[in-house]
């Protein structure tokens, strides 16, 4: 079993940048994908960005593109998060997941097909 905390969330003005990162514990070998998602109040939960451990690949929702840029340590068993240029609605609770997934799948970003979640890490940006 895998265990994921997050931490960096925040206040920030619009425009301004957030570090998010994502702590692993236990076993999370198995665990080749991992992601950042959000959900605002009211609204469905969405993909941000995953990336796929063994290969370094990642990929990101259109919304955050050149704006947001997921990474990893692999010697803190973390993968980060970093948000430049905060719009208003990035505004959202942001959650980082693990699934044994290959890079195909990892790359589309689907809730459903990720078993261990953080508690998650909330992200407030004003005008």
């Amino acid at each position: 079993q895998v265990h994921l905390v997050e931490s960096g969330g925040g206040s920030v003005q619009a425009g301004g940048s957030l570090r998010l990162s994502c702590t692993a514990s236990g076993y999370y070998g198995q665990w080749q994908c991992m992601a950042w998602f959000r959900q605002a109040p009211g609204k469905e939960r969405e993909g941000v960005a995953t990336i796929f451990i063994g290969g370094g690949m990642t990929y990101y929702a259109d919304s955050v593109k050149g704006r947001f840029t997921i990474s990893q340590d692999n010697a803190k068993n973390t993968v980060y998060l970093q948000m430049n240029s905060l719009k208003p609605e990035d505004t959202a609770m942001y959650y980082c997941a693990a699934a044994g997934l290959g890079p195909g799948l990892c790359a589309s970003q689907k809730q459903a097909d990720f078993p261990s979640w953080g508690q998650g890490t909330q992200v407030t940006v004003s005008s």
